[in-house]
C-alpha cells in the first residue's frame, strides 16, 4: 500500500526579487513526523529551491546544484544565474526520466535578475511570476492568482505567499499550517525567516 505524503510552496518574482515559501510539517500517511523541517534549501547565496516530493531525491539535486554552481564560479569567475541553473537541472531531471527523480521544484533566485521557475519530474521547465507545488497547490494557487500583482513590492508578496501556504494547509490535510518557512532573495541576498501562528 502507497503511503501519502504531502506539502505545499510557492514563488513569487516580482521586480524586487523573488519570495518563496514553504510549510514545515513533514508528514507520512496519517502522521505528521515533524513540525520543524526546512523544505527550502539554499543553492548558493543567490539561488535556493523548494521541495515537493521524494526528501532524499531533493537533497540530492542539491548537493549535485551546489556543485555544479561552485564549479561554474571557479571555471567562470562568476556566479551562475537562476536561469542557467534552472535550466541545468532541468537536462537532470530529463536524462533521468525512466527512473525519475520524485520531484517538483521551484527554484528562485536574483543573479542578474530576479528569476522563478517551476520544474516537474521529467524535466519540464516553465518561468512564471508565480507558482506552487505539492499536495495543497490547488489552493495555493488559487490565493496567488487572486492576490498576485506585478507592481507588487517584496513584502507584499511575502505577505501572499504566506497567506498562500496558510490556505493550502487549512484544506490540505498533508500540509501544515502552523508555521511557515520564508525566504526572500533580492539583489542585497537571502534572508530567511519562519512565520509562527499560534491556533
Amino acid at each position: 500500500m502507497e503511503k501519502k505524503t504531502g506539502t505545499t510552496t510557492v514563488g513569487i518574482r516580482t521586480k524586487e526579487g523573488v519570495v518563496l515559501a514553504a510549510d514545515t510539517q513533514a508528514s507520512l500517511d496519517h502522521m505528521v513526523e515533524t513540525l520543524n523541517i526546512r523544505k527550502i534549501l539554499p543553492i548558493t547565496d543567490r539561488i535556493a529551491i523548494t521541495t515537493a516530493g521524494s526528501v532524499g531525491d531533493v537533497q540530492a539535486l542539491a548537493r549535485m546544484l551546489e556543485a555544479e554552481a561552485r564549479y561554474y564560479q571557479f571555471t567562470w569567475g562568476r556566479p551562475m544565474t537562476a536561469k542557467a541553473m534552472a535550466h541545468l537541472l532541468s537536462n537532470i531531471l530529463n536524462e533521468n526520466k525512466w527512473f525519475p527523480y520524485m520531484v517538483q521544484i521551484i527554484i528562485g533566485g536574483y543573479v542578474e535578475e530576479p528569476t522563478l521557475a517551476n520544474l516537474d519530474p521529467l524535466g519540464g521547465l516553465i518561468f512564471d511570476d508565480y507558482t506552487a507545488t505539492g499536495s495543497g497547490s490547488p489552493f495555493a494557487i488559487a490565493v496567488l492568482e487572486d492576490g498576485f500583482r506585478k507592481d507588487m513590492s517584496l513584502e507584499e508578496a511575502k505577505e501572499l505567499a504566506v497567506r498562500a501556504v496558510r490556505t493550502a494547509g487549512k484544506r490540505d490535510v498533508y500540509t501544515g499550517d502552523r508555521k511557515v518557512q520564508v525566504v526572500v532573495i533580492s539583489k542585497d541576498g537571502m534572508k530567511e525567516e519562519f512565520v509562527e501562528f499560534k491556533e
